[in-house]
Order: structure tokens, then sequence, then C-alpha cells
């Protein structure tokens, strides 16, 4: 999944472009958006990332609180370092006992309803609280760190100063960027004006 529409502008709503859902795992995709600059700036663009990131419907009845995006901050980070202790071989116990801690709650309860066409849709069985959301993100963190095949497929981008961390499925695992279209097509624009320079020398 790449980014998602959030609808009309709105000064507190992040643009289409600006959250983007393409590190191949829910955690991953809370992490980025620290960058590169802080996308969850405001209740309603936390919301805009909960329904992107498929935990809750577009139509659901959800009015988050300032208090939940302090705690979606510091969840992000906690997972941030987590992720990035793993892959350096330095654990972080804090961040640890902080993402067990929160995927101890009940995630939000699913279920099938009948959409107008007759076909069935996913909706939650009730309006999740911040502790249920949070939860599935820290039990998106658990389950990733702790199953070899998943945790082997953790990559750092390779573009120049970018932190994002993705989960590698590519073919041959050879995918060397958090995104094609934005440090790829940079490293490729890059490349261009070297070979320009140097034939230009």
């Amino acid at each position: 999944m790449a980014a998602v529409p959030t609808g009309s502008p709105h000064p507190s709503r992040p643009a289409l472009w600006e959250l983007r859902f393409d590190s191949g795992r829910l955690c991953l995709d809370l992490v980025a958006t620290a960058h590169p600059v802080e996308r969850l700036t405001s209740p309603d663009s936390l919301r805009a990332w909960l329904v992107g990131a498929g935990l809750v419907p577009a139509g659901a009845d959800l009015d988050p609180a300032a208090s939940w995006l302090v705690a979606f901050r510091e969840l992000r980070r906690h997972v941030g370092l987590l992720v990035r202790g793993e892959l350096a071989g330095r654990p972080v116990p804090v961040a640890l006992d902080r993402v067990n801690l929160l995927a101890r709650a009940a995630p939000p309860a699913p279920c099938a309803v009948r959409t107008a066409d007759g076909t069935l849709a996913r909706s939650l069985y009730a309006a999740p609280g911040c502790p249920a959301l949070l939860s599935a993100v820290a039990r998106d963190a658990v389950d990733l760190l702790t199953d070899p095949s998943a945790r082997g497929a953790l990559r750092q981008c390779e573009g120049d100063n970018c932190p994002i961390i993705y989960l590698d499925t590519s073919r041959g695992r050879r995918r060397r960027w958090c995104s094609s279209e934005v440090c790829g097509n940079r490293e490729r624009v890059a490349r261009h004006r070297r070979r320009a320079a140097l034939a230009r020398a």
C-alpha cells in the first residue's frame, strides 16, 4: 500500500502524499510518520493515519483526543528504538518493556457487516478506544520481531539521510529503498547528474 487520500485540503490534515503505507508492516508505517517531518500533527491527522493503516474503517465514528496523539507518538518512539536496536544488535530494554505493556490490551474486535449491494465488508464491533488501537500496533511490532523470517527481511533505506526501515519482501530481497518513487528516484536523479557532469568534464 502506498499513500491514501485524506479528503479535501485541511490545515491539520496531511496531504495525499504525506501519509505513506509502504514499509510492509503496520508498526513500521507508524515509525515512518516522523520522517522527513512530523506527520501526526493533530488528532485529525492521527485519525487519517488510523484509517489509512486499516485500523478503523473510513466511515467509523472516531474522534481521537489530543492525548491519543501523545500516546501514539510515544509508541512510535519506542517501536523505532526497539526495531533499530534489534537491527544494530543493541537491545533497548525500556522500549521492549513499553511495547510489551501496550500489547497486553485487547485490540479492536472486527466484524463483518452487510453492505447495500449485499456483499460483506469489514467493520468494528464497537468504536475502539486508544488502548485497543495502540495494542494493535504494539502487537504487530511483537509479531514482527519474534518472527525470524520477518526480522531477517528488515532493511534500512539506503537513501541519503533516510531513516526509514521497511520489510523487504521483494524477489531475491534486492529492494534498496523505502520507496522507489521517493528515495529511489532521488538516487536515479543524482546518478544521472553525476554521469552528465563526467561527460562535460
